[in-house]
């Protein structure tokens, strides 16, 4: 028998593979959207909060196609690539009046939580499209997303919290986890996946304020729309672009560098460049809390 395959924090057997296959074979006329709605109900796989993870599961199977372990049924629509369409956002140029000022002239400063249905929440999208190295496609599974302004009400920076990295070394060392307590408590920590100042923002000191000004409000944005807490954030800082100064400015801790290889890379043949990891904990007893197995 082969060894279980690991999919997003899943170890999967034949006989998972092969339910797979029987529920897609059994249905032919289905799209994605009801498989992986019909496959999150059989594994009862569910938030803290019990609402189905569908979107998870779709992304599950959109793995297992892509590995060629089962074959999905024709995307009904061609793919939007929201990155470039959200970029080209008409009105999004109005806001490039460069702001240069301190940050006690900008104050208070407003780190604003958008849900997807926001109004503001197609710009938030658009500036990290246009602006942001990695460019934005919209996250996946859970995640909260800030925009920040000035008393203005003029924006200054967009971040972003999703899903954590499955494995990180120097991450796991400083937590002290084991596999089965980082495969049990993985979701209770959360990565900055995103973090943008605005190009035409020059602020001394507003990152380190925007980072500190989330951090101090995440733990319960994060427990009042998932129902569950976050006891720690992470972020990977690519070293050939930027140096992490104002993650350790608002007292992050550099705990140590990536192997500089991708989280798709499987046959361990992609370079990519090194990252320092930072973490910050949202609690004092987060070690206690990350590695206990009881729920």
């Amino acid at each position: 028998m082969a060894e279980p395959i690991r999919i997003q924090g899943l170890s999967l057997t034949e006989q998972d593979i092969f339910q797979v296959q029987r529920l897609i074979a059994a249905h032919p006329d289905w799209h994605r959207k009801r498989l992986s709605e019909e496959l999150a109900q059989a594994w009862n796989w569910r938030t803290s909060t019990g609402r189905l993870k569908d979107m998870a599961a779709r992304t599950l199977l959109l793995k297992l196609h892509r590995r060629g372990s089962i074959v999905l049924p024709p995307p009904r629509r061609a793919p939007v690539h929201r990155g470039r369409f959200q970029s080209e956002l008409p009105g999004l140029d109005h806001c490039r009046e460069p702001i240069v000022a301190s940050l006690r002239d900008l104050a208070p400063v407003a780190v604003e939580p958008l849900h997807a249905k926001h109004p503001a929440y197609p710009t938030f999208s658009a500036y990290l499209a246009r602006h942001h190295y990695l460019g934005h496609r919209g996250p996946v599974g859970e995640h909260l997303a800030y925009l920040a302004r000035d008393r203005h009400g003029r924006d200054l920076a967009c971040l972003l919290f999703g899903a954590p990295a499955w494995k990180a070394a120097c991450r796991d060392r400083f937590i002290g986890w084991s596999d089965a307590a980082r495969a049990a408590r993985l979701n209770w920590t959360t990565n900055n996946t995103r973090f943008l100042v605005l190009p035409w923002v020059q602020v001394p000191h507003l990152a380190s304020h925007l980072l500190s000004r989330a951090a101090r409000r995440l733990a319960a944005d994060w427990s009042a729309k998932y129902g569950h807490p976050v006891h720690l954030v992470e972020t990977f800082v690519d070293r050939s672009r930027f140096k992490g100064t104002c993650y350790r400015a608002a007292n992050w801790i550099c705990v140590g560098q990536t192997q500089g290889r991708s989280r798709q890379d499987r046959d361990r043949t992609l370079s990519v460049p090194v990252k320092d990891v930072h973490v910050y904990p949202l609690v004092p007893d987060f070690r206690e809390r990350l590695c206990r197995l009881d729920p």
